[in-house]
């Protein structure tokens, strides 16, 4: 099965943001595009605004000033949907009710042939729901476009449950052709992406809500230590704090009020507020002209230990030890088979976050988890009000000593990066196991959909195999309501590594 040829007339049904970016791509692939819309005018109107962006992109030299003329020529507003009828796709982008995409789409199969293939952009609704109201679903198949449409890459390719394989085919041929990268998804709440990136907001949420730490200060942990490129509340201040709670909320009530997925109340009191992010003026952040920037916390300079003890190779974090010799602080090792953690002059300790809280031991300090140790310009630390201010002081030293900024939040156990990136590990697992997608398919999705810096499975195998399910065993213990309960699926992925590796535990 092929992509749609080009001679092909391809139509868009709803002219907002999205339609039109989907109509743009279609048109530089080098299709006929008929736009239609039910309020009259509109098309009209997404058509000149079209040409508007491509005689932009003739300005920043990205489309010749010949491919814009012919693009233009290839743009036809419909006025009514019976001028579709010779469209071998037809694309709907319309309002996200179910009762207005089923109508449209019984409609739509009054006017197009048998062998047109139809395709719902829908985020949030199903898949399968929608094709329900169809004489014929099974030519009816998800494209999840990402906004903006021209410039993102993915496209989650979604088959409900009675799309035909070939359906499926020739919209992933079809997207690949368009110059998109696809992945191939069951129809599932969230799909790919809106469903295993909640933990990446909802985690930042809750350690808010616990009074871990401030918005800015969990955003630059997020953003300098985990590598993501936005922090969770910037994010979502600029995706609208309504839009990003919508999804959160849809997927929740879609998967039966699973606690995995419970919306945050913090952010429902916002939205309650008025307070959508950008696009009113506050959000988490203040965005009126006079508003100075919000900064996370850092800590005073302290004084960096003159010697550490390693206990063991410090797991995920082993490249600690090579950065702390580097500065000159001595490094004395002592074999330890269950060591993961350092030990400081005071005589306190300094251990990776592990899903466990410091005011459970005798003074420990946590730091949390890095993409990239060496590279990494900020570190959190946690402690508890038990913790020794000496111990303290020596572990935020060493960060120091290491070149970091060093943000100190509450006893939060699995902190900020290390619990996020579990518990995304953790819903990636389960996806596979459930026949949602494939690992490569999720890992693509996540990297080119959210911008993430790994893909959870590049994250897991980095990470050893063990991890993820330790730590969220963990957290589970402290927290029984659910929420942290690991997957039979990263259970089976942990238990297999251990038996492979011959232990008996």
């Amino acid at each position: 099965m092929t992509a749609l040829d080009l001679s092909s007339p391809v139509a868009v049904v709803g002219t907002g943001t999205m339609g039109q970016g989907i109509a743009q791509v279609a048109l530089v692939a080098g299709h006929r595009v008929r736009l239609y819309d039910a309020v009259q005018g509109r098309a009209q109107e997404a058509a000149a605004a079209i040409g508007a962006r491509l005689d932009r992109l003739v300005a920043k030299e990205r489309l010749t000033a010949a491919d814009r003329d012919a693009a233009h020529e290839r743009l036809l507003p419909a006025v009514d949907l019976a001028e579709l009828a010779d469209c071998s796709l037809v694309v709907e982008a319309v309002l996200e009710r179910l009762d207005a995409k089923q109508e449209l789409f019984r409609a739509l199969e009054d006017v197009v042939g048998e062998d047109c293939l139809l395709a719902t952009n829908t985020s949030s609704l199903s898949v399968t729901a929608i094709g329900g109201a169809l004489r014929s679903p099974g030519r009816l198949v998800g494209l999840h476009f990402f906004n903006p449409a021209p410039l993102l890459p993915l496209v989650e390719v979604v088959s409900g449950f009675a799309t035909d394989v070939s359906s499926a085919t020739r919209a992933y041929e079809m997207a690949r052709a368009w110059g998109k990268t696809p992945v191939a998804c069951a129809d599932t709440p969230g799909f790919i992406v809106n469903r295993i990136a909640r933990p990446f907001y909802a985690e930042a949420f809750a350690v808010y809500e616990a009074q871990g730490a401030d918005p800015a200060t969990i955003d630059a942990v997020l953003r300098e230590s985990g590598g993501f490129r936005m922090g969770a509340f910037e994010l979502t201040d600029l995706i609208g704090q309504d839009v990003n709670e919508s999804v959160t909320h849809s997927v929740w009530q879609s998967f039966f009020q699973d606690v995995r997925f419970t919306p945050s109340l913090a952010q429902r009191r916002l939205v309650e507020a008025g307070r959508l992010g950008r696009k009113s003026g506050q959000g988490w952040y203040d965005y009126g002209d006079d508003a100075e920037p919000a900064e996370p916390h850092t800590a005073e300079k302290a004084r960096p230990p003159a010697y550490v003890v390693a206990e063991g190779d410090l797991g995920p974090a082993s490249e600690l030890l090579a950065l702390i010799r580097e500065t000159g602080i001595a490094v004395r090792e002592e074999d330890e088979d269950h060591g993961t953690r350092l030990v400081l002059p005071s005589g306190g300790q300094l251990a990776l976050a592990d899903g466990q809280t410091s005011v459970e031991f005798r003074d420990v300090v946590y730091f949390d988890l890095a993409l990239d140790y060496r590279r990494a310009t900020r570190i959190a630390l946690s402690a508890s009000q038990d913790t020794a201010p000496q111990t303290l002081a020596e572990a935020i030293g060493l960060f120091q000593a290491l070149g970091k900024d060093v943000s100190v939040i509450g006893d939060v156990p699995g902190m900020i990066v290390a619990r996020t990136v579990a518990r995304i590990v953790d819903l990636a697992h389960d996806a596979v196991a459930k026949g949602v997608a494939t690992e490569e398919d999720i890992d693509t999705a996540m990297r080119l959909g959210v911008n993430y810096p790994l893909g959870p499975f590049e994250w897991s195998r980095r990470l050893g195999r063990n991890w993820a399910y330790a730590l969220l065993d963990d957290l589970h213990l402290r927290d029984p309501s659910g929420r942290y309960a690991p997957s039979l699926a990263l259970y089976r992925h942990a238990y297999a590594s251990d038996k492979r590796e011959g232990s008996t535990s």
